[in-house]
């Protein structure tokens, strides 16, 4: 059986600009032993924090965070750490939302997320097929038009020239898949 643990928070903000005392004091408040912190965009999966609070943490310890926004950008990357934090037998406690994942209902109520956004993804993909099906069942082509011959010609042009097929993708402002994909077909 896990041992009672400590609560260890979690704060972050995403700008120099923005202030974490704010969290962390709800977070002491609710009784984390120590807050670890993170001044980073909620784009960067990297969060050195977050890091050290999962690297410090023993079985039976919770992480605590004043909302969920604070551990992840989008419900399938929150899934993903929960799911994680689990296999390590680290709680979470989200203050806002009242979610405590060491409690039977906790646990629940995750899985009614991960179930909720297994749904959404499935929906979006039939609509997907749906509308690719309907496209082509009136003659149309679905998917991105090509590249007019001109970028085609500038962007061999700019690699012949000395350019890597990225910086010329970034100069003709088109992915540089496209730019790799296209200079190996025409190379």
């Amino acid at each position: 059986m896990a041992r009672a643990g400590d609560i260890l928070g979690y704060a972050r903000v995403s700008t120099v600009d923005q202030d974490l005392s704010g969290q962390i004091k709800r977070l002491k408040d609710a009784g984390a032993i120590r807050v670890f912190e993170d001044v980073v965009s909620g784009k960067q999966f990297d969060r050195p924090g977050l890091s050290a609070l999962i690297d410090h943490a023993r079985p039976g310890d919770s992480l605590a965070i004043i909302r969920l926004d604070r551990l992840g950008r989008s419900l399938k990357e929150l899934l993903e750490t929960v799911e994680n934090l689990k296999t390590q037998d680290i709680g979470l406690i989200s203050l806002e939302e009242r979610i405590d994942t060491t409690s039977a209902a906790g646990e629940l109520i995750f899985h009614v997320f991960g179930a909720i956004a297994h749904f959404e993804r499935r929906l979006i993909s039939e609509r997907t097929k749906d509308g690719i099906k309907a496209a082509r069942a009136q003659g149309r082509k679905p998917g991105r038009p090509p590249l007019k011959a001109e970028t085609v010609l500038a962007l061999q042009n700019l690699v012949q020239a000395g350019m890597t097929a990225g910086q010329a993708a970034k100069q003709l402002g088109i992915a540089r898949s496209t730019a790799y994909r296209l200079i190996k077909e025409l190379g």
